[in-house]
């Protein structure tokens, strides 16, 4: 009878061992939006926006000039593994810029979205 308990015991503590994890990725690096207020539709180059900004994620060619995209993720996880069962709760979100070049390499105009602020931890369940 004794053996059997402990037997139930050991089996029960293997289905319910597990692990937990909490995460968010490391490479996040926000923009400077008081970096963003120096840019000047019509004055600031496209070589300006490079030094100030790094070089974009992307380059979209437009008929009329090119976009420079930037775009920053953060992500953020949390996650609870047992035996049998995974739960798990992943939020992304975005901040991105998005620069408007003419032919003259000059900035014409940008938007921008900033989210990044709302990525939450969240309960895995």
């Amino acid at each position: 009878m004794q053996y059997r308990a402990i037997v139930l015991g050991i089996v029960i503590i293997a289905f319910l061992s597990g692990c937990a994890v909490i995460g968010r990725n490391k490479d996040y690096r926000p923009f400077d939006e008081q970096v963003l207020t120096q840019v000047k539709p019509g004055q600031t180059t496209a070589a300006e926006v490079t030094k100030m900004f790094g070089a974009p994620s992307q380059i979209v060619k437009l008929a009329n000039g090119n976009a420079y995209v930037y775009d920053r993720t953060l992500s953020k996880a949390t996650g609870v593994w047992l035996v049998l069962v995974t739960m798990a709760n992943y939020d992304i979100q975005h901040d991105r810029i998005v620069f408007f070049i003419n032919k003259n390499d000059v900035v014409t105009h940008y938007g921008s979205s900033f989210k990044t602020d709302t990525a939450a931890f969240g309960t895995p369940f």
